[in-house]
């Protein structure tokens, strides 16, 4: 019988942990939703690197003239990068028809570091149910939902998509058999599943994201099921299945 944990960053867990397992990686602020969006809008294919120095190996291996290195550091855009980390960059003017590489402070850690995984899905609010869909349907692997977090830190914001997740999957009964990751992200999610773009708003993330002046993206990225699709990591790039 499958299996269901919740890891609290991108930092809590081992490669063993995610081997021949289905993950979700969850990154509501921002990067997965940045990720799905530029999917969204045209994308060619998106390459989540950990460390700078990763990104410009990638790219010199690229043709440059398709191609867009986008990034954070501390939540501002990399100097010398094309993008940053909001999805509101990230255009179908901007996107179409590119390669994207990008490099996160936790999203696309958490990304490279399931690459023993079975299979990696990427998750937010943005199509929370598409996800929730498609694991109700898995029967033959655990599944392991990785919130990035904030370095080592939980951000309420993944744990309540991880809750969302969970809710969905068993049918709003959360199960004896449950580990504690996922009661406490069922738990997060019946408490908030009626206010969930106003605990984002209050969260730490969202205030540090405030202070650099991206409110826009957070109420963005609070939005629910704004896609039916569901990115996946395919050979060291994230497509849309």
């Amino acid at each position: 019988m499958r299996q269901i944990d919740v890891f609290i960053s991108s930092r809590s867990f081992s490669e063993e942990d995610v081997r021949d397992n289905i993950v979700v990686v969850i990154d509501v602020l921002r990067a997965c939703s940045s990720i799905h969006t530029a999917l969204h809008n045209g994308c060619s294919g998106v390459i989540p690197v950990a460390e700078n120095e990763d990104a410009g190996r990638y790219a010199g291996n690229l043709d440059s003239s398709s191609l867009l290195l986008c990034g954070e550091k501390n939540g501002r855009k990399v100097e010398g990068y094309h993008l940053g980390n909001s999805p509101l960059e990230y255009t179908p003017e901007i996107v179409k028809n590119k390669t994207i590489i990008m490099k996160t402070s936790n999203g696309t850690r958490a990304i490279t570091r399931s690459h023993f995984a079975e299979k990696v899905l990427i998750a937010s609010f943005l199509n929370v149910r598409a996800v929730a869909h498609y694991l109700k349907n898995v029967n033959d692997r655990n599944i392991i939902l990785v919130c990035s977090g904030w370095f080592s830190r939980l951000s309420i914001e993944d744990m309540l998509c991880a809750g969302a997740l969970t809710w969905n999957i068993f049918d709003q009964k959360l199960p004896d058999s449950a580990t504690d990751g996922v009661k406490v992200a069922f738990g997060l999610y019946e408490k908030y599943k009626n206010s969930i773009a106003q605990v984002i708003k209050s969260s730490n993330h969202a205030r540090r994201l405030a202070g650099l002046g991206f409110e826009k993206d957070i109420e963005y990225c609070s939005q629910q099921d704004l896609f039916e699709t569901i990115p996946v990591l395919k050979e060291g790039m994230i497509i849309l299945e």
